[in-house]
């Protein structure tokens, strides 16, 4: 691996010479190569794909961007990003990521619900992006049940009809998305900036305890997505919720909600690894229509 070109790009951006003295692999990420660039007294992280892969790696850096402009949560620093002819990169600021503790979880909850505070004018976003390597796409709404409905469920129904998942899931899919309403039976959710993939692979805490999130699938959209999310693998504790409930209570509603909410990622997730999801797709869709 020449990483020349990719030196050149962290040099002319810092403004500081990078003298590469190691580039070493680093392991967890599914979509993307990951190393960790090693100077005399400097690193950096880097995410490697293909050229084609380069607005993926714009969108994450709007997105990591947006939530660092909010002040509440830690994200690593924008460096750069682009493409040489064999890849596209994205350089970051390289953390020392440790297990989250209970002090961690504590101020997740906290600066979560801080973050999901901050009020926004629309839901959707200025952009689309990715979630996983599906295209996101996040058109400018006023009304949540029709984004919800087009952009997210809808959409990935139709990513499913085109890999030639039809039948059930679809029959059962269009029933469950004219008829959302129930679901939001005396609940109006607020745009808020959501980090849009919270589950556990994305958040750790850096050497002093702080929590860190990353690898997000920014939009304005209802906080109880991103609750939800950490929900669907586990690995939050109580005094996380414990900590976000304090600082911004949920909807009583939520409770149903946010099984409709993590089908999207479930049907995600059977749009990028295949059939291996479908029937958890079908029995989710089905557990929800039971719920009208």
């Amino acid at each position: 691996m020449n990483w020349q070109a990719i030196v050149q790009q962290i040099e002319s951006a810092t403004g500081q010479p990078f003298e590469l003295q190691n580039a070493k692999p680093l392991a967890g990420g599914d979509m993307n190569a990951a190393y960790r660039l090693q100077a005399a007294n400097h690193r950096f992280f880097v995410k490697l794909n293909t050229p084609d892969r380069l607005p993926m790696f714009e969108a994450e850096t709007a997105g990591l961007q947006a939530l660092a402009q909010t002040r509440t949560i830690r994200v690593p620093k924008f460096i750069v990003c682009g493409q040489t002819p064999v890849h596209a990169f994205l350089v970051l600021e390289y953390i020392v990521l440790n297990k989250r503790n209970s002090r961690s979880e504590q101020l997740l909850g906290q600066q979560l619900a801080q973050l999901h505070r901050q009020k926004q004018a629309y839901f959707g976003w200025h952009r689309d992006n990715t979630i996983g390597t599906t295209l996101q796409v996040n058109g400018r709404y006023d009304d949540w049940l029709s984004f919800w409905q087009e952009q997210r469920l809808g959409h990935q129904l139709a990513l499913a009809a085109d890999q030639g998942y039809g039948g059930r899931l679809q029959t059962l899919g269009e029933k469950l998305c004219m008829n959302l309403k129930p679901f939001f039976s005396g609940y109006q959710p607020q745009p808020a900036l959501v980090h849009g993939d919270l589950w556990g692979g994305n958040v750790a805490a850096d050497e002093q305890g702080n929590p860190v999130v990353y690898d997000p699938a920014c939009y304005f959209g209802d906080r109880e997505t991103d609750l939800a999310m950490t929900e669907l693998f586990g690995g939050f504790s109580p005094a996380f919720y414990q900590a976000y409930h304090d600082v911004y209570p949920l909807d009583p509603g939520y409770a149903s909600r946010k099984n409709l909410y993590n089908l999207y990622h479930i049907l995600n997730h059977l749009n990028l690894f295949g059939q291996g999801y479908l029937h958890q797709a079908e029995n989710r869709i089905s557990q929800l229509l039971a719920d009208l």
